[in-house]
């Protein structure tokens, strides 16, 4: 078995979208004062790599704790142009973006989940399609380069009540006889 990490490193003032407020983290306590270290995090919850449920950018849609866990899960293969999409099978968009007349060609049957490589931007038109059509998406996705055709993908969600989004762990899990 092959791990890869999908996950963008989290750092004191990191690129964020752009006019979203900046990504801080902050020492609060320390070793020499307190006993122990702490720091608190100042961000969004659509900073690094995330999730987007369907609420981030519809009104009827679902927020996150309404999803279950096995909706951020599961298998999951690259994009290639001859796709045919799987109801219980993630898509990760490695080499290019997601234009609508893809977007359109995926809601019959749509994919379990999409995921962006952080090479490329959702075009917020696609990103609105595929979240009213209760596909949730993945964004700032790192390493795809290095994604086998076919894999697990694990990337579970902050348990954020009525949340729209949240900070992932992306991994992709190979097995022995896809390395």
């Amino acid at each position: 078995m092959k791990i890869i990490d999908l996950t963008q490193e989290l750092f004191d003032h990191m690129s964020v979208y752009p006019g979203d407020p900046d990504f801080i983290i902050e020492q609060v306590q320390t070793l020499d004062k307190e006993g122990w270290n702490m720091k608190r995090i100042h961000m969004n919850l659509h900073d690094g790599t995330h999730v987007n449920a369907p609420i981030h950018a519809t009104t009827s849609g679902k927020t996150l704790d309404a999803l279950p866990l096995e909706r951020f899960m599961g298998k999951c293969v690259l994009y290639k142009d001859d796709i045919i999409f799987e109801p219980n099978v993630g898509v990760i968009f490695s080499t290019q973006n997601i234009d609508m007349p893809i977007a359109e060609k995926m809601i019959k049957p749509p994919p379990k989940f999409v995921g962006l490589s952080e090479k490329f931007e959702f075009d917020i038109e696609v990103e609105k399609y595929l979240l009213a059509h209760d596909i949730i998406s993945f964004e700032n996705l790192t390493n795809t380069e290095a994604l086998p055709e076919s894999f697990t993908f694990y990337g579970f969600p902050l348990r954020v009540r009525g949340g729209d989004g949240s900070p992932v762990r992306a991994v992709a899990i190979i097995d022995e006889h896809n390395l």
